[in-house]
């Protein structure tokens, strides 16, 4: 046995050594959403079968706890191991503008010493007293949240840069393409309300918190498009018809968190099926939106990215007209480039992705739900639903602003 584990302490030690010296600085970010699945995986893993493990610590089982809050502790001990790695770097890169900047180095290099660090920050997780993750997990719940937020921003910015693009393209097959896809995504607003009405409102029962919900996002996709269309506002239908189709989704995702013994979920008679898929689907839409706010992190938006960055707003120049004149088009000596994005936000994002990922996997520290089903349970309920009017009201804000403080400018 001991053979076997030297063998596999060997080969993992070769496989860190050759993953590390093959990332390049090109390559980096994408090896930090690497790490950050590997966290994922990683807390499954001890949430399906760490539990029986954690009960002989004694420093763990201070009294008798059910299996599910084994599994719970599980998961919040690799989540702030993440969530520490990440927000350390978040701290050391505040003030990074140049990559002469020695900690330009640390951000895209040293990646065998970034993971002996970051396994050693989870292993010590486990040797700390419960009281510190009761605390992070009330924490979490805050960090998911502003999480959360922090994808609905990039999602609005994403839209309104995706609709500016193809109307400045200033052709027919552009506009002609904007209007096929905001129809189709609206008919999909309206169609995916219309499918869940099936699902969450069996007949026979009062159903009226489901109906309320259903209603709800039809109502404000009616209502994006009135405003995005008014004379007044000057909007487009593109943005409209995505942010509908979106609230839609987060509408379902919210119905089907709903506990599985709940009358009113039509998905109750197929637990064991939702719950996996639930698992993949909510792990593959983290990674995901993880990943892409991480490489959009500091280009997305003028506030995002730091002054010296080439993306960052300005009215200065990058080259002053007179040094274009006079041929010195070329940095002084010594002079680094400007970094293209924020080293602090980018890892921000992981550090909030980190307290997100172990709500979904704990159940929003809940205890309350079969340890078999993933992000079930009315907390997941109200918090996705939360998410969609918070939505709602950015996007509806993002309009009317102008018009409500002309003299403010909106990028």
């Amino acid at each position: 046995m001991s053979c076997l584990f030297s063998c596999c302490a060997s080969l993992t030690c070769g496989l860190c050594s050759s993953v590390a010296s093959g990332i390049s600085r090109s390559s980096a970010r994408l090896a930090y959403c690497g790490l950050f699945g590997i966290s994922l995986v990683t807390s499954w893993i001890l949430r399906e079968f760490g539990a029986p493990l954690m009960e002989k610590m004694s420093w763990i089982k201070t009294e008798e706890q059910p299996e599910e809050w084994f599994q719970m502790q599980a998961v919040l001990r690799v989540s702030l191991g993440n969530f520490l790695f990440f927000a350390i770097f978040s701290l050391i890169m505040i003030g990074v503008k140049d990559q002469n900047d020695r900690r330009d180095a640390w951000h895209h290099g040293g990646w065998m010493a970034k993971m002996v660090i970051w396994i050693l920050l989870v292993v010590l997780m486990f040797f700390l007293p419960n009281v510190v993750f009761s605390i992070y997990g009330v924490l979490s719940i805050f960090g998911a949240g502003l999480f959360l937020l922090v994808q609905v921003i990039l999602l609005l910015d994403f839209t309104h840069s995706w609709n500016d693009s193809w109307v400045e393209k200033d052709e027919r097959k552009w506009y002609i393409a904007l209007l096929v896809i905001s129809i189709g995504c609206y008919l999909a607003a309206f169609a995916i309300p219309g499918l869940l009405f099936i699902w969450f409102n069996p007949s026979g029962h009062n159903c009226g918190l489901n109906v309320f919900f259903l209603v709800m996002t039809m109502i404000l996709a009616f209502v994006f498009a009135v405003i995005a269309l008014h004379p007044a506002v000057n909007g487009s239908l593109l943005p409209a018809s995505v942010i509908s189709v979106y609230c839609a989704y987060v509408c379902y995702t919210g119905l089907s968190s709903e506990p599985r013994d709940y009358v009113c979920n039509g998905l109750h008679t197929k637990s064991k099926a939702v719950s996996v898929g639930t698992l993949v689907l909510g792990m593959l839409t983290t990674v995901l939106s993880v990943i892409y706010s991480a490489l959009r992190a500091g280009s997305s938006t003028t506030f995002l990215s730091p002054p010296s960055s080439p993306r960052a707003g300005g009215s200065k120049p990058l080259l002053e007209a007179e040094d274009l004149e006079d041929g010195k088009n070329k940095k002084t000596e010594g002079e680094g480039q400007p970094v293209s994005y924020s080293y602090t936000f980018f890892h921000l994002i992981f550090a909030l992705a980190s307290m997100y990922s172990a709500m979904l996997l704990s159940g929003w520290t809940s205890l309350n739900e079969s340890s078999d089903l993933i992000d079930v349970g009315w907390t997941s309920v109200w918090v996705r639903i939360g998410t969609e009017w918070v939505t709602a009201a950015l996007y509806i804000w993002s309009l009317i602003a102008p018009l409500l403080l002309p003299d403010r400018e909106f990028f």
